[in-house]
């Protein structure tokens, strides 16, 4: 009887999704409302009988001076579907810090905003809130690409 609760238990945890961001265009979000965001994202993973909680921050670069904007994360009318404005300078190198809790779990991204749109192949995840040397490091390295 141990035994088969064990595999049954197991086997519900190895099903259960690790919470996590998953990000798009405005346009995958299929809600109007969006269509001028940055970008959209959605949360993954979030069994919490509660929302989970979500942060984000526009840290930048202008003029070689460092800058945060916190930033207001927009819900969307599907659950787990958020959006992202621009409210932050045009000028500069910029990212976005998103940091989502649910219950216990812990999710983080570093998404680079270009003048052309967020990019999602250079966006770094994280399974924890993204650090102060993570940030940085991203920062060089926009700073670094957007000088070629």
């Amino acid at each position: 009887m141990r035994f088969g609760m064990f595999v049954l238990l197991s086997a519900a945890l190895a099903m259960a999704q690790d919470f996590a961001f998953q990000v798009a265009s405005p346009v995958a979000s299929q809600d109007f409302h969006f269509k001028a965001a940055a970008f959209v994202f959605r949360t993954t993973g979030c069994s919490s009988a509660e929302a989970p909680k979500i942060s984000a921050t526009a840290e930048g670069i202008i003029s070689n001076q460092r800058q945060s904007v916190p930033l207001k994360v927009v819900e969307g009318s599907k659950p787990g579907v958020y959006a992202v404005f621009q409210s932050w300078p045009r000028d500069g190198q910029w990212l976005v810090d998103l940091t989502g809790t649910c219950g216990p779990a812990t999710a983080g991204a570093l998404i680079p905003v270009e003048r052309n749109g967020f990019n999602r192949n250079s966006a770094k995840f994280f399974s924890h809130r993204p650090t102060n040397n993570e940030i940085e490091g991203s920062l060089t390295e926009l700073a670094q690409k957007g000088n070629k």
